[in-house]
């Protein structure tokens, strides 16, 4: 029997500079996966925040099964986001298609609604999140810095999706 390829689909919500990245993505090592991601994990569902730590669900986008991953939000004046300092991860995949999740400490969990930040957007928010946790993430920034200008940081913005978080109403 002879088929037709299907045409590839894209998110409409998608541009050019977010299908970029979608080549760009840094999977954790077995120690991230295994022990860290877990241990950090484990301590925010207790109630005990690693330097800002929450846990991160969200809805498949495939599955509609919930995902959990610790993540640091960042505060950033009135504004919080999120950053995917791996690049193009699942939890970014699936955010954009579901448009929200929940951020979780301890007991307390908080609805939330995410918007993508433009890459031109980015420079402000990459370097703030780049001065409080550069030891834990900064590998995955190709050498850019809290310190790096605004060019260097714009030239790497497309390889890490920002999200300005809200919550639910």
């Amino acid at each position: 029997m002879e088929t037709t390829p299907r045409p590839r689909t894209t998110n409409p919500t998608t541009n050019p500079a977010t299908e970029a990245s979608a080549r760009h993505y840094r999977a954790p090592g077995w120690f991230t996966r295994n022990v860290f991601n877990k241990l950090i994990g484990a301590m925010t569902k207790a109630g005990v925040s690693m330097r800002g730590s929450r846990i991160l669900a969200v809805k498949g986008r495939r599955s509609g099964q919930w995902r959990t991953i610790p993540v640091n939000p960042l505060t950033l004046g009135s504004e919080r986001f999120l950053v995917a300092p791996r690049g193009e991860t699942e939890w970014v995949r699936n955010i954009r298609v579901a448009g929200g999740g929940t951020l979780r400490l301890g007991r307390k969990i908080e609805a939330i609604t995410v918007v993508e930040t433009a890459d031109a957007d980015k420079a402000t928010v990459l370097r703030e999140y780049l001065r409080r946790w550069k030891a834990e993430v900064g590998v995955f920034f190709d050498g850019v810095g809290p310190d790096s200008s605004d060019a260097e940081l714009a030239a790497i913005a497309h390889r890490h999706p920002v999200f300005r978080v809200t919550p639910r109403s």
